[in-house]
């Protein structure tokens, strides 16, 4: 039987986690003790709050019918409350806030809406795959703004060719930054807006770890940034924030030509996310426990991250405590690729972490630690690295 598969899907590389995930379950099925540092999956349980409120609204059988294609009132209202409160950025529920079947959907759709065939996006890297797969699917050229330490994994806007600026309809930013932890400044976005302003195009900011912050960083929305919503849609998820990875609900906000667009996208492709799932997420964001949640998940993960960066200190890790995300990014020692070295430490210790590689060109020298499994078996993953590499440069 011939080829049938579209051209769009045979370039498409194997997605990143999907490939790891098959290396964990050969290495199980020889029986090795895996810890699973690699895919950003949150190991804690979704708040008693949230799964109460579930259980109410998934009895009624009116949530059992399409939802509106604009989504539930109720929640777009609690997270222009939500934006308003954590923020202090107004937002219009009915024309600057889309509901979204997870943030990914809306990230990966975005390019429909603005690229056609030729057109440029700028691309992060290294960052989340997302950002280039819908820029390619969309027809567009994917143009990579390296993340470099020496800038402090921020891109660098007088960089880009000025002809490619031109030719750009939109670029991505992450902060804190998957894969990096890295964070933004308040000046950095201002600097994006101007950029966006002089070469017109939109700034998609996706802000996934908006709530996953360390040392006394509270982390900006970029709708914070004066002249902003003119230029700028922010893509918000409550997975990382309530453990809700499974549930797929998100949400986008800001400019309201981008946010239009999106919404004409959406309801030609989906039908719209379950009505008990966005009252769910009227509970999340508005909840008086979400505060203390919060406060303990952030606990939770600093402890974590502690632990990583005091064993590889111990194994000679020249590396410091990132700021926001569940992730820590390391370089890997000398003599290895990303690759090779996450081979190695599967091998030799049972311990699962990313390939910087895996998140784009300039990712390749570093891996990537997702702080996801509890503190004591996370010491052991260091254990066990200790006893087998010594960092060397």
């Amino acid at each position: 039987m011939k080829e049938l598969t579209s051209e769009r899907i045979r370039q498409l590389p194997r997605y990143l986690f999907a490939e790891i995930d098959k290396k964990i379950r050969e290495a199980v099925a020889k029986g090795v003790d895996v810890i699973k540092l690699g895919i950003g999956d949150p190991d804690t349980p979704t708040p008693d709050y949230i799964i109460a409120r579930m259980q109410e609204e998934v009895t009624k059988a009116h949530n059992h019918t399409y939802p509106p294609d604009e989504g539930l009132k109720e929640f777009r209202d609690a997270v222009a409350a939500y934006y308003q409160k954590r923020h202090n950025v107004d937002l219009d529920p009915d024309t600057e806030v889309l509901p979204l079947i997870g943030s990914k959907e809306g990230i990966a759709h975005i390019s429909y809406c603005f690229t056609d065939p030729g057109d440029v996006n700028l691309i992060p890297d290294p960052g989340y795959p997302v950002y280039g797969i819908g820029t390619k699917f969309a027809g567009g050229m994917p143009h990579l703004m390296p993340l470099v330490k020496e800038n402090d994994f921020l891109p660098m806007f007088d960089q880009v060719p000025g002809d490619v600026a031109r030719k750009s309809k939109l670029m991505f930013l992450n902060y804190p930054n998957n894969p990096t932890g890295a964070v933004a400044t308040r000046e950095f976005f201002q600097e994006a807006v101007e950029f966006a302003r002089k070469f017109n195009l939109i700034i998609c900011h996706d802000a996934a770890y908006s709530e996953v912050a360390f040392d006394d960083y509270e982390p900006l929305s970029f709708l914070e940034v004066d002249g902003s919503k003119d230029v700028a849609i922010e893509f918000g998820s409550l997975s990382k924030t309530f453990n809700m990875t499974g549930w797929r609900i998100g949400y986008a906000v800001g400019s309201r030509q981008a946010i239009e667009a999106l919404y004409r996208f959406k309801t030609n492709v989906d039908s719209g996310l379950f009505k008990a799932i966005q009252y769910v997420g009227v509970e999340a964001l508005s909840n008086p426990k979400m505060e203390s949640f919060v406060k303990g998940l952030r606990e939770m993960y600093r402890e974590r991250r502690d632990v990583v960066i005091q064993g590889l200190r111990q194994a000679g890790w020249p590396i410091e405590p990132p700021r926001g995300t569940f992730y820590v990014w390391a370089p890997v020692p000398r003599g290895y690729t990303s690759q090779d070295f996450v081979a190695h430490l599967l091998e030799e210790t049972g311990v699962v972490v990313t390939p910087g590689r895996g998140f784009g060109e300039h990712g390749e020298g570093y891996f990537r630690i997702a702080l996801t499994v509890d503190k004591e078996r996370m010491c052991e993953a260091m254990e066990r690295i200790q006893a087998t590499v010594q960092f060397t440069s």
